[in-house]
C-alpha cells in the first residue's frame, strides 16, 4: 500500500512495500539533493519575475528637467508631468487661458484642476496625473472675459469674471465630478447677482466669508459675501475705505502682533497703495494701514509667510512703466500698526510678475511670460531670498507683456504644481526642492531593482531547510523500521 499510516503524509515508499524508503539511496539523493535543487530554481526564477515585473515603471509622459530643459521648455529643478492644450480643454480657436485654482475630494482623495477660461470653466480629473482627464465645462453666465477668478469652498467653486461680461457670481458643486466619464457641458448649481463685475475673488475657508473686488459696487473695493450655506450666498457688507483693489489675501491673524491676535485681517494690494484692514466685524471694517513705495505702478496680489510675520507683494506695471526687471517687493508685518518696507528681491528676467503664493519656505510666482518661479524665501528675515527652480513657458521671450503663465496651484497633497498659460493651457508640473539621497525619484514612486543577493540568501536556506527536514524523516524512519523488523 502507498501509505503506512494515512495520517502521516511523510510516512510514504518510493518502491513497494518490501524496499522501504530509507533502504534506498537513490530515493534518498532524489529528495535531499535534486528536489531542493529544482524548489530552488523555480523560486528563484519567480522572485526575479516578480521583482522585475514590480520594478517596470508605469507609463509616463513625463518629461525630466535635464541639463537645463524639460523638452522645448528651459528649466531648473522642475519636471513636466503633462499638459493639456486649451483645445483638449474644449476651447475655441478663440478661447484664451486665465486663472487657475484645484480641488482635492475629501471622500475620494482625487485631486481636480479648475482652469479660467475666457469662455468659460474647464474641469480636469489628475487623479492620474501623467493622463489628465477633461472632465467637462462650466459655460460662462454670460459672454467672454479675459478675467475670471476661481475659488473653492465647502467642495463648491465660486466663480466671477471682469468687464464686460457683467458676471455676476456662479457657484458650482464639485462632487458632481466623481460620476463623470465624457465630457459633459455642465450648469452653475446656483448663482448670486448682487454685482456684475468682479475683477477677483479670495474666500476665507475658515470664516466661510468671500471677498469680491473690484466690482462696480462698494467703490471697486470689498464686496462681501457670507458663503457658510454654500449655495445661498448672502450679502455681508462693504468695505470701500482702499479704493479700487485688485486682490487680497485675508486670514484670521495669528501672527506676531498679539494686539490683532484672532481678528480677520485682509492684506490687499491696489492700484496706488498695499492697505491693511480688519474686517472682522462686517457691519464697521477698519482700514489699520495705508502703504506705498516708490516704485509703486500697481500692487497687484500678493502673500503672507506662514508664520505671518512678511508679506510678498507683486507689482503688475512697474517692469511696463519703470523698464525694471521683475521685483518682488518685501514687507515686515510684524507689527500691523508699523509696518516697514525691507525693499524688493529683483529677478534675471523683465516679464510681469503676476501672482505669488507661498508654501513651505517658498514662494510660487507666475511671471506671465517667464513662467513659473520658485524662490527659497526662508531666510526672509535678513532679506534673502533665492531663486531655486523654475518653468519657462516661453523660451523665445521674457518680454513685459501679460502673456504666458497666469497663475499656480501649488497646494496638492501630490506634490504637483498646477499652472495656467493663456495661449498654452494647462501645465502639470512637479519640483524638486528637498535634498534628497542618490536614488530617490521625487517625480512618482517608481519601485527600485533591487540586489538579488538576499533573495539567493532566503532561497538557499529554505532549500537546506527543506532537505534536513527530508533527513529527519529517513532517520525517523530508519528508526521505526527497525522496530518492525
Amino acid at each position: 500500500m502507498p501509505f503506512r499510516n494515512h495520517k502521516n503524509f511523510w510516512r510514504f515508499q518510493l518502491i513497494d512495500t518490501d524496499a522501504r524508503f530509507n533502504h534506498n539511496p537513490t530515493a534518498i539523493i532524489l529528495l535531499t539533493i535534486f528536489l531542493p535543487g529544482v524548489l530552488f530554481v523555480v523560486l528563484l526564477s519567480a522572485t526575479k519575475y516578480v521583482t522585475l515585473a514590480s520594478s517596470v515603471p508605469l507609463e509616463s509622459n513625463l518629461v525630466p528637467c535635464e541639463n537645463g530643459n524639460a523638452g522645448q521648455y528651459p528649466c531648473l529643478n522642475v519636471d513636466l508631468v503633462s499638459q493639456l492644450t486649451l483645445a483638449e480643454m474644449g476651447g475655441s480657436p478663440e478661447t484664451k487661458g486665465n486663472d487657475i485654482w484645484g480641488w482635492s475630494d475629501p471622500q475620494t482623495g482625487g485631486e481636480y484642476v479648475l482652469m479660467g477660461l475666457t469662455d468659460g470653466t474647464a474641469f480636469v480629473n489628475i487623479e492620474d496625473p501623467d493622463n489628465p482627464r477633461y472632465l467637462g465645462t462650466l459655460p460662462t453666465h454670460t459672454i467672454s472675459s479675459t478675467w475670471r477668478d476661481i475659488k473653492v469652498y465647502e467642495d463648491h467653486a465660486y466663480i466671477v469674471a471682469d468687464r464686460p461680461s457683467l458676471h455676476g457670481m456662479q457657484v458650482f458643486d464639485l462632487t458632481q465630478l466623481r460620476t463623470i466619464t465624457i465630457p459633459t457641458t455642465f450648469t452653475e448649481t446656483a448663482y448670486y447677482g448682487q454685482f456684475e463685475n468682479g475683477h477677483n475673488l479670495f474666500i476665507n475657508e475658515d470664516t466661510g466669508f468671500g471677498y469680491v473686488v473690484r466690482s462696480e459696487t462698494c467703490s471697486g473695493a470689498f464686496h462681501m459675501i457670507d458663503l457658510q450655506d454654500p449655495v445661498n450666498p448672502v450679502f455681508a457688507g462693504c468695505f470701500d475705505d482702499d479704493g479700487l483693489t485688485s486682490d487680497t489675501q485675508c486670514v484670521v491673524y495669528s501672527g506676531p502682533d498679539v494686539d490683532y491676535q484672532g481678528r480677520e485681517i485682509c492684506f490687499t494690494g491696489s492700484d496706488d497703495a498695499f492697505t491693511i484692514g480688519d474686517v472682522t466685524d462686517k457691519n464697521t471694517p477698519v482700514q489699520i494701514d495705508l502703504l506705498t513705495y516708490s516704485s509703486i505702478s500697481r500692487a497687484h496680489q500678493g502673500s503672507l509667510t506662514e508664520d505671518q510675520s512678511f508679506f510678498l507683494l507683486s507689482d503688475t506695471l512697474d517692469e511696463v512703466n519703470l523698464g525694471n526687471n521683475t521685483r518682488t517687493y518685501l514687507w515686515n508685518v510684524a507689527n500691523l500698526d508699523d509696518v516697514v518696507y525691507m525693499g524688493f528681491f529683483e529677478h534675471s528676467t523683465s516679464a510681469i510678475d503676476h501672482n505669488v503664493y507661498v508654501v513651505d519656505g517658498f514662494a510660487y510666482q507666475t511671471n506671465f511670460r517667464a513662467g513659473l518661479r520658485i524662490l527659497d524665501i526662508r531666510d526672509i528675515s535678513n532679506g534673502n531670498l533665492n531663486e531655486v527652480a523654475f518653468f519657462d513657458v516661453d523660451p523665445d521671450s521674457d518680454s513685459p507683456v501679460k502673456t504666458g503663465a497666469w497663475s499656480s496651484y501649488p497646494w496638492f497633497e501630490s506634490g504637483l504644481v498646477a499652472v495656467s498659460d493663456t495661449e498654452l493651457g494647462l501645465f502639470l508640473l512637479r519640483p524638486d526642492l528637498t535634498q534628497v539621497p542618490t536614488g530617490v525619484n521625487l517625480s512618482g514612486f517608481q519601485e527600485t531593482v533591487q540586489s538579488p543577493g538576499w533573495q539567493h540568501f532566503l532561497l538557499i536556506s529554505g532549500a537546506v531547510l527543506f532537505a534536513l527536514v527530508i533527513l529527519w524523516r529517513i532517520r525517523q524512519n530508519r528508526e521505526e523500521s527497525k522496530g518492525v523488523e
